[in-house]
């Protein structure tokens, strides 16, 4: 079995934490990265099987921070195979934008927010990672959302971001795929994470649940078992594809 060298955004909690261990499991190598959460990264580290996994840091809105951590990851696991363009913003601490609702200098403060981390951050890293997968191939897996199809209402730019992530994926996927790179994406529903316990609380959590006829969310693994395979050399046919997992909360022709 090949070990690959595997960097995965926003790792220290959530969808991210659980695709890490996916491949740390699977005897890959892994750069958990984090914004501001040292402590959770350092300790995933530390319960991930296998040796060689490393931390690093960089808020996505910076670029001269994001290529610093892209060629940190590199470096220290001796080159990247696998991107999974995981880090996002949404959840309690991104309020709620309708046009209705919010004032012009929030709308503004929260579309620079969602497209400078969600779509300009995931760019960056992507552009700073090829470079090092130019020569020797790679996968490239970017976390995108249910929302990029049927909107979001009241976090409008969320739903935007993810819809050029999207689109950002699929040109990618024919850019790179002459240098042995895949780009896939996958789009969930909602995800049963420390960040959406808020809307899964109460009432409302009754009713997001039974918006897919299982009447349940999507556990964190199960994001990462697709985004495991997708990053998988059997997988590269799927270059350019955007996988639905939402439960069928949500169906698109």
């Amino acid at each position: 079995m090949t070990t690959r060298a595997v960097l995965v955004t926003g790792s220290s909690r959530g969808i991210g934490r659980a695709v890490a261990a996916r491949f740390a499991a699977g005897g890959d190598r892994v750069a958990i990265h984090h914004r501001d959460s040292a402590e959770l990264a350092e300790g995933l580290r530390a319960e991930l099987p296998g040796d060689g996994h490393v931390v690093v840091r960089a808020d996505l809105t910076d670029p001269d921070a994001v290529r610093a951590m892209v060629d940190d990851a590199a470096a220290r696991l001796g080159g990247l195979d696998v991107l999974v363009n995981n880090a996002g913003v949404y959840g309690e601490r991104d309020a709620p934008h309708p046009v209705f609702g919010a004032s012009y200098a929030d709308w503004q403060r929260r579309w620079r927010q969602a497209l400078e981390t969600n779509l300009t951050g995931a760019a960056n890293v992507t552009w700073c990672a090829a470079q090092h997968m130019r020569e020797r191939g790679g996968r490239i897996v970017n976390v995108s959302s249910r929302g990029a199809f049927r909107g979001e209402p009241d976090q409008p730019a969320y739903g935007a971001s993810k819809a050029g992530l999207n689109a950002l994926g699929q040109s990618l996927a024919v850019a790179l795929a002459p240098y042995g790179i895949a780009v896939a994406t996958v789009a969930p529903g909602f995800v049963e994470t420390d960040m959406t316990t808020e809307h899964l609380a109460g009432e409302r959590g009754a009713a997001v649940r039974a918006q897919s006829p299982f009447n349940r969310v999507a556990r964190p693994d199960e994001i990462a078992a697709a985004i495991h395979w997708l990053a998988s050399p059997e997988a590269e046919w799927t270059s350019g594809t955007i996988i639905d997992l939402n439960g069928a909360s949500y169906l698109r022709s």
